[in-house]
């Protein structure tokens, strides 16, 4: 348990090294690799919601003057519509049929974040408002379902701010927020237990390392190929599970 758990640490620090960079990412990226490895999907649901929880809370702490606080309440307020759903559709749909879900969304995701990369949208080229709360509806039903709505949410929210300090800090405050709400889920259902308790105790350091590594890169890192690599993976990744 322990090999695996260290497996899942470096896991851990490389995406939550580049949620640090960019302000999103973290979870989608890192719960494929976790749930081939614990073979649990709701303990890697639990731990990497948990772990997500804590890297954005130190961004709000640290960047809270750079939070947009207009776009913030509109993504959560569409957002925050969806979570319901998602969490109904965990709770009660067979796991195989959530996992086969989670690997059609990453697949998705991915192509969609490997297209905006390639294609930049400027924002003048944004998403029409009605299809953005779409997204982030939508996003919203992800994220309770899986924690992992973020590239629904960015598909959204990267037009209406473009400046990326204030997009971290924003997109951090809304994963503060939402992971919130399902840790009291957590909490309220008694899933919080010893064995949760223990991952996160040998995860924790690798976490700290990720949110260093990621603010000493922020500002010299190649973001826009780190990014195509990323998602070229993922998208690997999300046909894999599928098949």
């Amino acid at each position: 348990m322990l090999e695996i758990l260290l497996l899942v640490g470096l896991i851990v620090f490389i995406t939550h090294t580049l949620e640090s960079v960019t302000g999103f990412g973290c979870t989608v990226l890192a719960f494929p690799f976790v749930l081939l490895l614990m073979k649990d999907l709701e303990r890697a649901k639990i731990v990497l919601s948990i772990l997500a929880w804590v890297l954005a809370a130190y961004f709000v702490v640290t960047k809270f003057g750079c939070i947009h606080w207009k776009q913030f309440g509109i993504i959560l307020l569409f957002a925050g519509l969806g979570m319901p759903i998602g969490m109904l559709i965990f709770k009660s749909w067979d796991a195989a049929i959530l996992k086969k879900a989670l690997g059609i969304f990453i697949v998705l995701s991915a192509a969609i974040q490997l297209y905006r990369s390639f294609v930049p949208m400027s924002p003048t080229r944004s998403l029409p408002d009605v299809a953005g709360y779409i997204c982030l509806f939508a996003g919203g039903i992800v994220h309770g379902a899986f924690a992992v709505g973020g590239p629904l949410v960015v598909l959204y929210s990267a037009g209406k701010m473009p400046d990326k300090g204030q997009f971290r800090a924003t997109m951090c405050l809304l994963w503060t927020t939402l992971n919130t709400v399902l840790m009291i889920q957590f909490l309220l259902e008694k899933k919080l237990n010893m064995e949760i308790g223990r991952d996160l105790l040998v995860l924790l350091p690798f976490l700290i390392g990720g949110i260093f590594a990621g603010e000493a890169i922020h500002k010299k890192v190649n973001e826009a190929l780190f990014k195509k690599i990323v998602f070229a993976s993922l998208l690997l990744v999300g046909m894999v599970m599928i098949i």
